[in-house]
């Protein structure tokens, strides 16, 4: 009997939309067929068979098993129902929406179509360095978390598409929702639920319409405080958390990426000692190949194959993931007060 292969179209077929296409190919029970993007004028088939479709109403009409969402933050919401309701699996990218309300509204369609995998695409999680962090914090071999700090920035919001990204109404938010959403989610991932934030908003330096810095101090449950800064003022890309234990400490740097502009992907390891002087003793683990790309697609394939339910960026984990991220923006009254915005609940 033959492997049954899945046919897969891709909504939004820029530099993610292309990325996620080398993975799909690799794997073994997928096949792309069809993709869709604005910068198509008209309709065409390539030489090696694939669709090329302007928009994505056409790409619904092909006959898929999966859609991989690769769309503006407007869009995303949106089309991801579409999905669902033409009987696809799908694989959104991050964020899931603009707002919380609109992953809501993908959940409310999402249970309608309980046979139907929705996967959210928080990559990071599936780099071998936040892998590693995970297994040792779960370990206990470091004791428990006392604090964690991190830091994600970039130089500016580059105004792709026409400028979406820097307008709230389309992108609904800046550089925390775009970027800084991926250092929230593994902050999520690390502590669990917070139940208190204290932030400051602004976007003093750019000018525009969504923010350019986002400084956050928040507390989980257990009382344990994270820091976070996510910046589009950094001028050299960087990827830094630092996480504190009872018994030494975790150091992630460096983030393996597309355009290679974050540093070496780096975990340093710290094993507390009792000295006057605070003595450490460190182990450095440096990871030059990113598979967390291919170990994303190929965990949704599994998953949709064996019938299994999805484990990490599920909708439930985009869900709590936003409204972390609004309650970051509700949390700054003047940010709040001049964006009119609703605590998330």
């Amino acid at each position: 009997m033959d492997k049954k292969i899945l046919k897969v179209g891709i909504a939004g077929y820029g530099v993610v939309g292309k990325r996620r296409k080398l993975f799909i190919d690799t794997n073994p029970f997928l096949k792309t067929i069809a993709v869709c993007d604005k910068n198509f004028n008209k309709s065409k088939v390539t030489s090696d068979g694939l669709k090329c479709f302007p928009g994505y109403l056409q790409l619904l009409k092909e006959p898929l098993d999966i859609l991989f969402v690769s769309l503006p933050n407007y869009l995303a919401a949106k089309v991801t129902i579409a999905g669902l309701e033409n009987g696809f699996h799908v694989f959104c990218e991050k964020p899931p929406g603009r707002n919380v309300e609109d992953i809501k509204e993908v959940i409310k369609i999402e249970k309608r179509h309980p046979k139907l995998l929705l996967k959210y695409g928080f990559n990071h999680r599936y780099h071998d360095s936040v892998r590693e962090a995970i297994k040792i914090i779960k370990s206990k071999k470091l004791g428990e978390i006392i604090n964690i700090r991190g830091v994600y920035g970039k130089s500016k919001i580059i105004p792709f598409s026409g400028g979406w990204r820097a307008e709230r109404k389309y992108s609904g938010g800046g550089i925390l929702l775009d970027q800084g959403i991926h250092m929230v989610d593994l902050m999520r991932l690390f502590c669990g639920e917070f139940i208190e934030v204290k932030s400051y908003v602004n976007n003093s330096y750019w000018n525009h319409d969504v923010e350019d810095n986002a400084y956050a101090i928040m507390k989980d449950k257990e009382g344990r405080i994270a820091m976070l800064h996510s910046s589009a003022t950094q001028w050299q890309h960087k990827f830094h958390l630092d996480i504190s234990l009872t018994k030494g400490f975790l150091q992630l740097s460096g983030i393996l990426s597309g355009s290679k502009s974050y540093g070496q992907e780096k975990l340093t390891i710290g094993k507390r000692h009792e000295s006057d002087i605070g003595s450490i003793q460190e182990e450095t683990k440096a990871y030059l190949e990113d598979n967390s790309w291919r170990d994303e697609v190929n965990e949704f394939t599994q998953a949709i194959l064996n019938g299994t339910k999805i484990k990490h960026g599920n909708s439930t984990d985009a869900l709590d993931t936003m409204k972390l991220v609004y309650k970051i923006y509700y949390s700054d009254k003047d940010w709040r007060k001049a964006h009119n915005i609703n605590c998330p609940d």
